[in-house]
């Protein structure tokens, strides 16, 4: 909510400057401040509501709504930068003329140095509670501090060399430079909104994986692990897998290795909710089930596959009944084809 006030009365700024001396640079930077505005109320209601507890309608939560702020974002940063190129190409057309410099270059330092601030904080912020949101709308306003620098040199050339062509070209590089912004932001909310997966969130989740393999990683150890996935809705994330583990050990034993290597997962990347499926192994030459739990009963893996997704609904007693045993009786209720 402070970012927002402050773009309100940047704005305000700009647009006195830009009265003041009629410069197309400054009225670059002040366009673009329209577009925090609007940006920053829209941020306001994404974060408020990406926090909100998953509830009935949306069990995934409603931390999607970031990507969507990220991507209007990007958009209203985009019809900026066509509307700017197009007005310094008329005023390049039409002839330029600045007036009254001195007091446009206090205000555009002024706004520079707030914009630059509050922008830097507000990806900082972002980052470490991992909100999209804010971290768009602080590469924004840092953005809109770039900008500033170059209309001060705009405003700077115009004012020694009375070169006043310098003011119209100027808010052409802005506009070309708003709209590499832009393009990078539409491209990230589409990559969050189409849950394309996290390059460092597959690392990190491979080598914890990776660390509970048999016959050399720690407990628990499983025997491999596959269907690997994982997607962000915000800041929050969301991971599934598939683990096999020895058909021997209990259904019990199962679940508490799934719910130790799940934990570990969740209080890696933060807020999430990792799912794992278990199945049990049907490799011969496994080293995991080769040297089984002491004291773990052994069972007859029969030929069926143990793949299937039902198996939790046809225990007895999940105390005693072994994986393998729970899938093998899925085997022989599932109905030939």
């Amino acid at each position: 909510m402070f970012a927002l006030v402050v773009a309100v009365v940047l704005m305000a700024t700009k647009f006195v400057a830009y009265g003041l001396t009629d410069s197309s640079a400054i009225f670059s930077d002040a366009l673009e401040s329209i577009v925090n505005v609007l940006a920053g109320g829209f941020a306001v209601y994404a974060v408020v509501l990406a926090h909100r507890p998953a509830d009935e309608s949306h069990p995934y939560g409603h931390g999607k709504v970031e990507f969507l702020s990220a991507g209007f974002e990007g958009g209203m940063i985009l019809l900026a930068a066509i509307f700017i190129a197009w007005r310094g190409i008329e005023a390049i057309a039409r002839g330029a003329a600045v007036q009254r410099l001195d007091a446009g270059l206090v205000l555009i330092i002024a706004a520079m140095l707030v914009n630059g601030a509050m922008g830097w904080w507000l990806i900082k912020t972002g980052r470490s509670q991992g909100s999209i949101t804010l971290e768009a709308d602080g590469k924004h306003l840092l953005s809109d501090a770039v900008t500033s620098v170059a209309v001060l040199a705009a405003l700077l050339v115009v004012k020694f060399t009375g070169f006043v062509l310098a003011d119209p070209i100027c808010a052409i590089v802005v506009a070309v430079y708003l709209f590499w912004v832009a393009i990078d932001l539409l491209k990230r909310s589409a990559a969050g909104l189409m849950d394309e997966q996290d390059q460092g969130d597959a690392v990190l989740l491979k080598q914890i994986l990776d660390s509970h393999l048999a016959p050399s990683g720690r407990p628990p150890l499983i025997c491999s692990y596959h269907n690997l996935r994982h997607r962000h809705t915000g800041r929050y994330h969301w991971i599934e897998f598939h683990l096999m583990v020895p058909a021997e050990i209990t259904v019990e034993q199962s679940h508490q290795m799934a719910s130790e290597i799940e934990g570990e997962i969740e209080q890696a990347l933060g807020p999430g909710d990792a799912t794992a499926h278990v199945e049990p192994c049907t490799d011969p030459a496994c080293a995991r089930c080769a040297t089984p739990s002491p004291g773990t009963p052994q069972v007859d893996r029969g030929e069926g596959s143990y793949g299937t997704p039902t198996v939790v609904a046809l225990l007895n007693d999940p105390s005693s009944e072994t994986v393998g045993e729970t899938a093998h009786k899925v085997d022989q209720k599932e109905p030939s084809p």
